[in-house]
């Protein structure tokens, strides 16, 4: 989702709050992320905030940075573009670990061949109250599955709340090829595997949802979203307006 839109009638730029998606009729309705921290932190979570202190905000910023790049590198090669480690300069223009990240991506495309239906497509729904952005839509061995690709240190529980949403979102607005969605499935690229087995690879691993948990899993995110609601009754999405250019 891209943060700002551009007018070039009135030569400005609105970067708007990414926390929110506009509905197209002048109002807008959270992203599932954002209603999702409103779900109770865990003791993991207290832990790790004690340990990192007052270094907390600058260690989710460079992880949110690492998981944007990361998803736009394996976009782009689903699209068929090569991706080159090097800039047009001949400089190493990734770090490290967002590199090695891709690789695992690579990796799990090589070792599985699969028809994307659907990469990074937002959807926008009203009724339901958010939106988001799903990272793909694969056929794999005659089965449509919805897949959220995560860069995180550890599979936290609410994810499967926001592919529980996801899916929800699919179903209500995807028409035609691939609309039922049979499985949920998180390719975590970041994981501790250092054995090659049939879904997972060395620091990969392609984890299902059992299905029999996805209705909870929506529950679950419906009473978060009653409670985002009741904690945010006020909260409106802000945005910046500047001029595209200036002359003095």
């Amino acid at each position: 989702m891209s943060n700002y839109f551009i007018n070039t009638n009135t030569k400005q730029i609105t970067f708007t709050d990414n926390r929110f998606y506009a509905t197209g009729d002048g109002h807008h309705v959270p992203s599932v992320t954002t209603i999702l921290q409103a779900y109770p932190k865990d003791a993991h979570f207290f832990k790790w905030l004690k340990e990192v202190g007052e270094d907390a905000d600058t260690i989710r910023d460079e992880a949110g940075r690492r998981g944007s790049i990361v998803h736009k590198l394996t976009e782009e090669y689903d699209a068929g573009m090569e991706i080159n480690l090097l800039n047009t300069d001949g400089n190493i223009g990734y770090k490290l670990a967002e590199w090695s990240m891709f690789e695992r991506y690579v990796q799990f495309r090589k070792s599985h061949e699969f028809e994307v239906l659907l990469s990074e497509v937002n959807i926008v729904d009203p009724k339901l109250g958010f939106a988001g952005t799903i990272d793909r839509v694969i056929r794999y061995n005659g089965k449509n599955i919805l897949l959220d690709i995560k860069t995180s240190n550890a599979i936290h529980d609410q994810y499967w709340l926001q592919l529980a949403a996801y899916a929800e979102l699919y179903k209500k607005n995807i028409k035609g090829k691939g609309k039922q969605i049979d499985a949920v499935a998180i390719l975590w690229l970041n994981a501790k595997t250092r054995t090659e087995k049939q879904f997972q690879g060395i620091g990969w691993q392609l984890v299902f949802r059992d299905n029999a948990e996805r209705p909870n899993d929506m529950k679950l995110f419906k009473a978060t979203q009653e409670l985002w609601r009741a904690q945010n009754k006020t909260l409106q999405p802000k945005s910046l307006q500047y001029n595209i250019s200036h002359k003095l």
